[in-house]
């Protein structure tokens, strides 16, 4: 029995010596989405979707002005077609609609992939900055504090976004 208390005692007082000469860990905190509103690229980018998104949006509006005008004039011939000149025009104007919904439906996956495309590369220098400018502040844990991140508390001392920025080059 005593030789198991000397061997427990042994245990803790090697804990105690090794808990106390451990090193502190510094963390730290910063705004990623923040951060990326201020990078040069980010805005940038946002312009380049834009302008890709409205490119998408026009084809759409002709493709929908086309069907509308193809609608109208269904309306006005309709009392005087033949059955199945209405039934080859019923199904021109579905084959049309339906033409327009996957058009749709493939212009979001493009909106999607290229906004992947567009900010990966970004995300990317973002994060290796951050990573930089951790270990030169000896941190060993950055959180994010966007809105909705997980993160309880902060001290103000601790947001590396300037320094993040300062290593940017944004001002």
């Amino acid at each position: 029995m005593k030789h198991i208390v000397k061997i427990m005692l042994g245990a803790a007082m090697i804990m105690c010596v090794g808990l106390g000469s451990a090193k502190a860990q510094k963390f730290a905190y910063i705004d990623f989405q923040e951060l990326m509103q201020l990078m040069p690229e980010y805005k940038k980018a946002n312009t380049d979707m834009e302008a890709f998104g409205k490119t998408l949006q026009d084809q759409l509006r002709l493709m929908n002005e086309e069907l509308e005008k193809k609608y109208a004039a269904y309306q006005k011939d309709e009392p005087k077609m033949a059955d199945a000149i209405k039934d080859l025009k019923q199904k021109e104007l579905r084959d049309m609609q339906t033409r327009m919904q996957e058009f749709q439906e493939t212009a979001q996956e493009n909106v999607r992939k290229k906004e992947s495309e567009l900010l990966k590369p970004i995300i990317e220098k973002a994060k290796a900055t951050i990573a930089t400018v951790a270990k030169e502040g000896g941190y060993a844990y950055v959180f994010d504090s966007s809105p909705g991140s997980p993160l309880l508390y902060k001290p103000e001392g601790d947001n590396i976004l300037g320094a993040v920025k300062k290593k940017l080059g944004i001002l």
